[in-house]
């Protein structure tokens, strides 16, 4: 039998000690990582704030039924008189001889209330649209530095999803800034080009915010934003990015696209 090792100094611990605490550090450090991602998710103190801001976009015709139609969604900044929303979502034309109106449709008890809005500016390349209230300002957001964005930040999006068919009702969804990427996608070749990839390769190239997320008709326009500040970082776009990135796909996914937030800020310079 071997001699036992008697000249450790007393207190000093034994193999099986510094194990148990190492698994016990360990553990303590794995609670602590798992409880961090729930409490920076936590959206119950801005949300309410933020639906404040959020209106629906569309358009009403009062001998139509239903004389309110709903198109995408929008914020206010500015003002409070200023509304951004996706040029996509603002109709190219109005039935002026049945007095058609573009404005922004806002809950009302257990219906919806419209007020006229005037188009003040459209950006076709970016797919953004400045829309003008006249009366009583709304509850504005602030816009944040989209160029401080970075990817694997946790963002949340509050929009309308399927308004005419759920009803006016803004959801939230969280979503992580998985890339920040080029608007238009590598193609393989000449073939697969289609005459909207073509323009946009003739523009001056920009790069647009992937989230892992998903966005449903509806939520085009709904600002992005950040959760901790409330700071507007993108503006979703469902529909004029997907076409442009992903054609093939006709279906929600778990991609949805967001433009820029400065794009917003350089449109607001211009009225």
């Amino acid at each position: 039998m071997l001699p036992r090792n008697t000249d450790r100094p007393r207190g000093h611990p034994s193999a099986r000690s510094r194990q148990r605490r190492s698994w016990l550090a360990l553990l303590a450090w794995s609670l602590g990582a798992m409880a961090l991602p729930a409490a920076a998710a936590d959206l119950r103190t801005i949300v309410p704030t933020i639906k404040r801001s959020v209106v629906g976009v569309g358009t009403f015709e009062r001998t139509r039924s239903p004389s309110i139609v709903f198109v995408g969604t929008g914020f206010v900044v500015g003002d409070g008189l200023d509304v951004i929303t996706n040029a996509h979502v603002v109709p190219a034309t109005l039935a002026e001889g049945k007095m058609e109106q573009l404005g922004i449709v806002l809950p009302d008890g257990e219906g919806v209330r419209f007020r006229p809005a005037e188009l003040v500016q459209r950006d076709n390349e970016h797919d953004l649209a400045h829309l003008r209230l006249s009366g009583t300002p709304l509850p504005a957001l602030e816009l944040g530095d989209s160029d401080t964005a970075q990817e694997g930040q946790e963002l949340a999006l509050t929009g309308f999803p399927l308004a005419m068919a759920l009803g006016l009702h803004a959801a939230t969804h969280r979503a992580t800034l998985a890339a920040i990427t080029p608007i238009v996608r590598p193609s393989l070749g000449a073939r697969t080009l289609d005459p909207r990839q073509i323009a946009a390769l003739q523009r001056a190239p920009f790069s647009i915010f992937q989230l892992d997320g998903t966005a449903y008709p509806g939520n085009s326009g709904s600002p992005v934003y950040d959760p901790a500040t409330g700071k507007v970082l993108g503006v979703i776009n469902a529909v004029f990015v997907k076409g442009l990135k992903e054609t093939a796909i006709t279906a929600p996914s778990g991609i949805t696209y967001a433009i820029p937030a400065n794009y917003v800020r350089d449109l607001l310079r211009k009225k």
